[in-house]
């Protein structure tokens, strides 16, 4: 009998809890999902004879040292700037770790301490960081088999709206952390750049005012063409995917076409700034809040019609329109207290940007990779590898899929030995990206590629 610890029961856990419980009977697993609400950790178990269900503190370490001591296995679904503890006390009690986030500067300094524990703390295997990883590596070890050179590499990625729901002008719905959303590229490093990536050779940089008008079109095969822009660190995967001769370096989020130009206009206005309180905006109409955002002007033309000569369109284009249909020229009361203008659009957006009971949300990922074969140094050879997938229903989303069952497919190969590797990982290695794919093929989760030249 193997015991798995589940930390954090939220919507992308759902589509994980389930797999691991339908496997717990041929697999010989006992699964205790741990959530700060006992109720939701219920819910996602059910009656299920192989899950517990408990209400779980991260903060009382007590209680993080007795539950990681009667298991095998810890999977981390907290967030991110969590982790850590968990790690410290798998670390202490040699206990395996698996998670969807991002390595931080913390845990990587826990790499040598697990190798000599033994253990693995496989972290970035979800969908991004996670399926981009697999499916990347797998392209890029195939060409480097063939002593091939990766000249151009290019990965997008979008948590979106299935083309069937998709009913308002943005083109968008949340489908995972929607703060996380409207903070996109704010942040950066120390130098505050949201992004940075190789073109030719040289390394570009972009800053948070350019970043949603510094964009690319990308094609994918059947939905059409969408909006691009670039994430915080393209450069950091040059040594992480062995691309030592790549020219070409850029990783991606996409959103519905016209949804960038859209968001631009917001972040000229000023209101996805977190860094301070509006006054008494419960007193503020949605209008009254622009308003405080508007340049001074002695016309008496109205509202929209002025925000529009500020943002250099006019009042009847696609931005306009997006902005209007958001609700924010209307004299509707704010209702909120002690909240950043970010905070004030991010509550605003959750009303009108929410999936509704019968919506399905829909994964976007697709690389591009440009090569050349020693054979025909001058021929440069290209692949396109494409996956799309789309959710069943408000619970079995596509987000909840594609981060959850890599996770669970992890588990089980760490599990029954079949990944022998130790010490702070991501999935590039063969032995962790090879036996992923082939399950999420099998369920459905595969890529098209589609090869030229």
């Amino acid at each position: 009998m193997k015991n798995i610890l589940l930390i954090g029961a939220g919507r992308s856990a759902s589509t994980l809890i389930k797999y691991l419980l339908d496997k717990s009977f041929s697999e010989n697993w006992k699964l205790t999902v741990a959530d700060l609400s006992a109720e939701l950790a219920s819910q996602k178990t059910g009656k299920h004879e192989n899950a517990r269900a408990i209400a779980f503190d991260i903060n009382n370490a007590g209680q993080l040292k007795n539950e990681i001591a009667k298991v095998d296995l810890v999977i981390s679904m907290l967030p991110a700037t969590m982790h850590l503890s968990v790690a410290q006390e798998c670390l202490v009690q040699k206990k395996n770790m698996v998670t969807a986030s991002y390595v931080s500067k913390q845990m990587k300094e826990l790499d040598a301490e697990a190798k000599r524990m033994g253990v693995i703390f496989l972290n970035e295997i979800g969908l991004d960081p996670g399926i981009d990883h697999l499916s990347a590596m797998k392209v890029i070890d195939e060409v480097h088999e063939q002593g091939g050179k990766v000249i151009t590499f290019k990965s997008y990625c979008g948590g979106l709206v299935a083309p069937e729901s998709n009913d308002n002008p943005w083109g968008y719905k949340f489908t995972w952390n929607p703060r996380a959303v409207v903070m996109a590229g704010q942040g950066g490093d120390a130098a505050g750049i949201a992004a940075q990536y190789m073109e030719n050779g040289k390394v570009k940089y972009i800053p948070y005012t350019r970043l949603f008008s510094s964009l690319e079109t990308v094609s994918v095969g059947g939905l059409g063409k969408f909006d691009a822009y670039a994430n915080r660190d393209s450069l950091s995967y040059i040594n992480v995917y062995g691309l030592k001769d790549v020219q070409n370096m850029y990783r991606g989020t996409l959103r519905a076409s016209g949804f960038c130009k859209a968001w631009n206009a917001l972040i000229q206005l000023g209101i996805t700034d977190d860094s301070f309180k509006i006054l008494n905006p419960k007193n503020l109409s949605y209008a009254d809040f622009i308003e405080a955002f508007t340049p001074s002007s002695k016309s008496k033309i109205g509202l929209k019609k002025r925000i529009a000569i500020f943002l250099r369109e006019k009042e009847n284009s696609p931005v306009i329109k997006k902005l209007d249909w958001l609700g924010i020229f209307k004299s509707q009361k704010i209702g909120l207290q002690n909240v950043s203008p970010a905070e004030i659009l991010l509550d605003l957006l959750m009303k009108k940007w929410s999936l509704k009971s019968k919506d399905k949300d829909m994964v976007v990922m697709q690389h591009e990779f440009e090569y050349i074969l020693p054979k025909q140094p001058k021929k440069v050879k290209g692949i396109t590898s494409s996956l799309v997938v789309i959710g069943d229903d408000q619970v079995n989303t596509a987000m909840s899929k594609t981060v959850g069952l890599p996770l669970g497919i992890a588990t089980k190969l760490i599990l029954n030995g079949r990944i022998a590797l130790t010490g702070v990982q991501v999935p590039t290695a063969k032995e962790i990206y090879i036996p992923v794919l082939a399950e999420l093929d099998n369920l459905g989760i595969r890529f098209i590629e589609k090869h030229k030249g």
